[in-house]
């Protein structure tokens, strides 16, 4: 009796399944004015998953972010192909929106008043 090799390899990378994650993204609901979705992006394969508000161009309204277009995949209907037609302007920040948070003079002098100086000698304020 001769014994059988079984090929277990993925399939090759030109398989349909094998295909690398493109920038893709989900609708997961309307947004609660029903103007636009809720979505699920991934831009690469290494790139975080990002959830974000989509919502139509309106004429006379300022752009708020990028301009996208989306194609839905045959194979997975759920998920469309996400193409950047135009990128953000502003780049976004990794906090909450406001001013950034910087502690003045002023600040370091009350802090000083109030807990008392704890810094090195010579040492210079962040």
């Amino acid at each position: 009796m001769m014994a059988r090799t079984i090929d277990m390899r993925k399939r090759s990378e030109g398989s349909k399944r094998s295909r690398k994650l493109r920038d893709v993204a989900m609708i997961v609901d309307r947004t609660e004015d029903n103007e636009g979705f809720q979505i699920l992006r991934r831009r690469h394969e290494r790139a975080p998953v990002e959830l974000g508000t989509m919502r139509p161009l309106r004429e006379g309204k300022p752009i708020d972010g990028e301009v996208v277009s989306l194609r839905q995949r045959r194979d997975l209907p759920f998920l469309y192909d996400v193409k950047t037609e135009l990128p953000d302007t502003e780049p976004r920040r990794a906090t909450s929106e406001g001013p950034a948070q910087v502690a003045s003079d002023e600040y370091r002098r009350g802090w000083d008043a109030i807990w008392g100086r704890r810094a090195l000698p010579g040492a210079k304020p962040n």
